[in-house]
């Protein structure tokens, strides 16, 4: 990774030449400005092998016009830790351009205590790492966006839904506070809705299946409704507006999901 911590701020763009800016500013306005999407599995594109896997970054594009489009690098199992050091961060920050955002959602596996090629400590690495896609994002003139992990279905005898996530959403909100960064808080947001939903209507967001019982990652279903959570809190926090956005309210069919062929 080529970045270090710190390495590029938000004072590094302001820094910019007026006229350099300005360039960057006329230039976003002419084209669709990308959402690129870094994470883990839960919003990570799924293919036909994985079916009916569905992360909810395959849902968000329903609720956002043709012209915000979404560039979605989750991939399966990564932190934010592991993400940049197999240089996917590399990768995004090659391809943005001013005018884009990034949206960054880690934690489910920064949490593996176990493996270090994963784990980061919430209030230290957890939060050094997502500096470097904060100030590499701000550095090519996007805007960053964080998002806490939405949360994994897990209820109390009573019918509680708990939190899983330990420090790190309060970490992130945090950092976000801290850095001036918008922040979706899906962490709280999910908890929220599956309170709402209770024990036996989120196995209908889940991907449970005759074989498995997987209360983390999403079928078509909850991926429809965590889409729909990370667009309406996007139009809520301001970094779209409402003629970024569509169909907030509408009813969308799970067959608009499709999972395309693994590729080799």
């Amino acid at each position: 990774m080529s970045l270090t911590r710190r390495q590029v701020t938000s004072a590094a763009f302001a820094a910019l030449p007026l006229g350099a800016a300005a360039t960057g500013t006329a230039q976003a306005s002419q084209r669709p400005r990308t959402l690129y999407l870094a994470g883990d599995s839960t919003a990570a594109q799924k293919f036909a092998d994985a079916a009916p896997e569905t992360g909810w970054g395959m849902a968000l594009p329903f609720f956002l016009r043709k012209d915000r489009p979404v560039a979605n690098h989750a991939v399966n199992g990564r932190s934010s830790k592991s993400f940049v050091d197999e240089g996917r961060l590399d990768v995004i920050l090659a391809s943005i351009r001013p005018g884009d955002f990034l949206l960054i959602q880690f934690a489910h596996n920064d949490e593996k205590t176990t493996d270090p090629a994963r784990y980061t400590e919430p209030w230290t690495t957890y939060q050094d790492h997502l500096r470097l896609y904060v100030d590499g994002a701000r550095s090519r003139g996007a805007r960053p966006v964080l998002a806490t992990p939405v949360e994994r279905r897990r209820f109390d005898a009573g019918g509680n839904a708990l939190p899983t996530h330990g420090d790190y959403p309060a970490a992130m909100r945090a950092l976000a506070a801290e850095e001036g960064v918008a922040l979706l808080d899906l962490q709280a947001l999910s908890l929220e809705l599956w309170q709402k939903l209770g024990v036996e209507e989120t196995k209908k967001y889940f991907n449970w299946t005759g074989t498995e019982q997987d209360n983390t990652h999403f079928n078509p279903p909850g991926a429809i409704a965590l889409g729909r959570l990370v667009a309406a809190e996007l139009l809520r926090r301001r970094v779209l507006s409402a003629r970024d956005v569509r169909r907030l309210d509408a009813e969308i069919p799970p067959s608009w999901i499709t999972w395309p062929p693994a590729t080799a």
